[in-house]
């Protein structure tokens, strides 16, 4: 009697002629398989019974991975916590650090959730699945090989999903707090106006040093910049020193002390001054200064202030840097506020084209045009009182234009010595100097 085979019919139970049909139905399987295809295969998979190649496991990638799950022990969903007014991630135990979304970072950070279960298999390959960046969810893409049933190696791709939790860090706590701090960093600068802290302002964003500023406290002679650590605030004076001319002193004061451990808690103060001399401002140096800057004239116009101080002689445009450790010896300061700036018209100008080179004299400006005015002030239009000086706005001005100017012999020098103001007399200042244009806002 002829038995039929059961579902499972291995390729050696059932002959196959040569001389018939070059296909053959494995009832248990469902596949048509070709004779050569049918040669190449020598077993068949235990559990299933369709043809594989030779393995230890003797058994089929898909039976296999049903048996045998190697992600087993490792954790499809994990929490990470994440700071939102710093937007730092927590790297256990206590590390806060700032990570771009998709980044090699964020990843890194992601598998040491994962090290102690990925420790039992070989990871092949990770990469992050896009998600919304509002969905507060991290997905990740991975790839391992493990080794099961007698140096078979089984590799499976899944995917874990990472939970992004709110919480607030340490550094933030204090900031929130608003009483704690380390390091204060005191700038001041003893002028009427505040241009010097609106130009640091801009470069302050510009770097991002405010990222580490713990409160920023309006003083009326400046400002207080708070930190948490010293190392900030030391970051702050020397980005302060190569802005503007500046000196500093530091002091600190012991908080606590501990006998045990011999740890000392220190709050750290350092006090910046910025030389009180701004762009436009008329100054006057004294003569040793004015010598050694090549018989340069006393009375000058601030043009620029960077890490040193600018200045032009409105009357042969003779330029000069004065650094802050030469401005802290030989200090000068500013002849007016700007309040005292008279408005001007100007009747005539002219032009000097030929200005001579005295020998021994400094540098001159390229970017300035040297020229003879005669103004009136618009308060004595109904007068004939005119003043004559020279002035480096020559490539700026023209007949009928309106000017910020100053009366040279109305003003006091309460901060020189009379000898000083003597010398300027004596030498023939002219009576007025032209520092800036009033150009009209409309």
């Amino acid at each position: 009697r002829q038995q039929h085979p059961g579902p499972h019919v291995s390729a050696a139970a059932a002959p196959v002629d040569d001389h018939q049909s070059c296909k053959s139905v494995i009832q248990g399987g469902e596949k048509k398989l070709d004779l050569k295809q049918l040669r190449t295969h020598s077993s068949l998979c235990c559990q299933c019974g369709i043809p594989i190649s030779p393995n230890p496991a003797n058994m089929c990638v898909a039976c296999l991975r049903i048996q045998v799950d190697i992600t087993e022990g490792i954790p499809k969903q994990v929490n990470v916590h994440f700071c939102k007014q710093c937007e730092r991630y927590l790297q256990p135990p206590g590390t806060w650090i700032q990570c771009a979304l998709e980044s090699r970072e964020l990843l890194t950070l992601c598998l040491k959730k994962l090290k102690s279960p990925l420790s039992k298999v070989r990871l092949i390959d990770a990469g992050f699945i896009w998600t919304e960046p509002h969905s507060k969810r991290l997905k990740v893409k991975l790839t391992i090989q493990k080794e099961v049933m007698s140096g078979t190696i089984l590799q499976q791709v899944f995917v874990v999903d990472f939970v992004i939790l709110s919480q607030m860090c340490d550094d933030c706590h204090r900031v929130e707090a608003k009483d704690y701090w380390k390091a204060v960093v005191q700038v001041r600068q003893k002028t009427t106006h505040k241009k010097t802290f609106y130009y640091l302002e801009q470069l302050i964003l510009k770097h991002k040093l405010h990222q580490n500023t713990l409160r920023v406290k309006e003083i009326h002679d400046g400002l207080d910049f708070y930190y948490g650590s010293k190392q900030h605030a030391q970051k702050m004076v020397d980005f302060l020193q190569c802005t503007v001319p500046c000196k500093y002193k530091a002091s600190q004061r012991l908080i606590s002390h501990d006998v045990h451990s011999n740890s000392y808690n220190y709050k750290s103060t350092f006090s910046v001054e910025i030389v009180p001399v701004c762009k436009d401002n008329l100054v006057c140096l004294p003569p040793r200064v004015a010598q050694s800057l090549g018989n340069m004239s006393q009375i000058c116009v601030c043009i620029r202030v960077t890490s040193a101080v600018h200045l032009i002689d409105p009357s042969s445009l003779q330029i000069a840097e004065i650094d802050g450790s030469t401005y802290w010896r030989y200090p000068f300061y500013s002849l007016f506020q700007p309040g005292q700036l008279e408005e001007f018209i100007v009747i005539d100008i002219e032009t000097i084209e030929n200005n001579k080179n005295v020998p021994g004299a400094g540098t001159k400006s390229t970017k300035h045009s040297l020229a003879e005015v005669w103004v009136q002030k618009t308060s004595e239009m109904n007068t004939n009182q005119q003043y004559y000086c020279r002035t480096h706005l020559g490539h700026l001005l023209n007949h009928g234009d309106l000017v910020l100017g100053l009366v040279i012999s109305f003003i006091k020098l309460a901060n020189y010595e009379a000898s000083s103001f003597k010398i300027c007399l004596v030498l023939g200042w002219p009576s007025l100097k032209h520092i800036s244009s009033a150009y009209n806002k409309s």
